[in-house]
């Protein structure tokens, strides 16, 4: 059955769809916010909170599992180094040594725990730190118990705390750095003004473990830096890759989804309309007097009405509905969960009276309407395919063309 009406009015309490944001986006944006990913020169955090965030984020699946393989590894050592001490340290001071070498083995136990835990997402690179921390405090205990010959063959686990703090534990470098300064400051108080170790055995040792925080230092800074510049890649990555999809599947002129877009969109509905029994239309909207403007005042301004009807009529939809351009001056809206009739046609007066509006900097006699032809669905007779929907509407707008334009017609339904 056909039918033709006009109507005024636009649509009222709808939610704004958001669409062709990403779209024009382009490489000079890509470096703008690449440039608002700068590092501090020190600590090495992202100057951007929320990058540095995703960043911890990213990082966590791996940190989990080089924290515990590291701790394994450092308790595996720690064990090693005390099968060698009654080599150097005189009986009645093993069990003191072994004492504070065990008490120095809570903390990784602890920590290893904790990876195991949710708390290990809030807190991670730090309490690693501080697994490095509490291996050179141990041995730095075990120091001032024993006497200064033994310095030769504890203090070299100092420098491979170091290391190990650095390199292997996956603290981040300015906790890593701040912890093993404390220590190279803690054994000197101790040893070079309290103890009073002599001064060319505190030299030689301050040589050493100086070194190796140069050198451990320099290789955990790049370490971390070249982490973070992957990540950056890796994101920028995703966003071109974002954008391509996007440019693939909406309109370069409108930013609106294009045709590929609008078929899955109408495949999507028809599943959910054979799961919830749920009515949907589809509107075939062509632009009437659209060739006359366009031969008349040139394609930029062709371009300004098309792109001006294409932010009405998405202003005016709700935001599970879609709104696509199909070529040219042909546009087709999906609305989902229509009802009846009667709230198709509804919608098709106010689309056709928001189109009439005139559209600023062109000509006010350069007025534009459209012609409708409207498919609900699904429905007897209509083969459920997108195409079959699209081709359906577009026969009843040529039906609305011949009935004057500025008009809609349905599909019989």
């Amino acid at each position: 059955m056909l039918s033709k009406e006009r109507g005024c009015s636009i649509l009222k309490g709808v939610v704004k769809a958001p669409w062709a944001i990403s779209l024009f986006y382009d490489k000079r944006h890509l470096r703008g916010t690449l440039s608002m990913t700068r590092m501090h020169l020190l600590s090495l955090s992202f100057h951007d909170s929320e990058t540095e965030h995703a960043f911890v984020r990213h990082l966590l699946p791996r940190l989990r599992l080089q924290g515990r393989a590291a701790i394994l590894v450092g308790i595996f050592v720690y064990f090693v180094y005390g099968a060698l001490d009654h080599l150097y340290v005189p009986p009645h001071q093993l069990g003191l040594v072994w004492s504070i070498r065990m008490a120095a083995l809570t903390v990784p136990i602890a920590v290893l725990a904790l990876t195991f835990s949710p708390w290990f997402e809030e807190a991670n690179q730090f309490p690693l730190a501080l697994v490095g921390l509490a291996a050179s405090l141990g041995l730095i205990a075990m120091l001032w118990h024993l006497p200064v010959e033994s310095s030769a063959y504890y203090y070299p686990g100092l420098v491979l705390a170091y290391f190990y703090t650095y390199n292997l534990l996956g603290a981040r470098f300015i906790d890593a750095l701040g912890i093993n300064i404390l220590v190279l400051a803690l054994y000197n108080l101790l040893f070079g003004y309290v103890r009073a170790f002599p001064d060319p055995i505190l030299l030689s040792q301050n040589f050493f473990m100086i070194s190796a925080n140069l050198i451990g230092g320099a290789a955990g800074y790049l370490s971390e830096y070249q982490r973070r510049q992957l990540f950056l890649r890796e994101q920028q990555l995703d966003l071109e890759r974002q954008l391509h999809l996007e440019r693939s599947l909406h309109d370069r002129l409108t930013g609106l989804p294009n045709r590929d877009l609008l078929d899955d969109r109408i495949t999507q509905a028809l599943a959910l309309a054979r799961r919830d029994l749920a009515r949907h239309a589809g509107f075939f909207v062509d632009l009437d007097g659209f060739k006359n403007l366009n031969d008349q005042l040139g394609h930029d301004s062709g371009d300004i009405a098309l792109r001006e009807i294409a932010r009405r009529l998405t202003e005016a939809m709700r935001e599970t509905d879609t709104i696509s351009r199909l070529g040219g001056d042909e546009f087709f809206l999906l609305v989902q969960d229509i009802g009846s009739c009667d709230s198709a046609a509804h919608l098709a007066e106010k689309m056709i009276k928001l189109i009439e509006e005139p559209i600023p900097g062109l000509p006010a006699d350069m007025m534009l309407s459209a012609s409708i032809g409207i498919c609900l669905f699904p429905q007897l007779g209509i083969t459920a395919t997108p195409e079959a929907i699209i081709h359906c509407a577009d026969l009843a707008m040529y039906r609305a063309k011949a009935a004057g334009k500025g008009c809609y017609q349905f599909v019989e339904c």
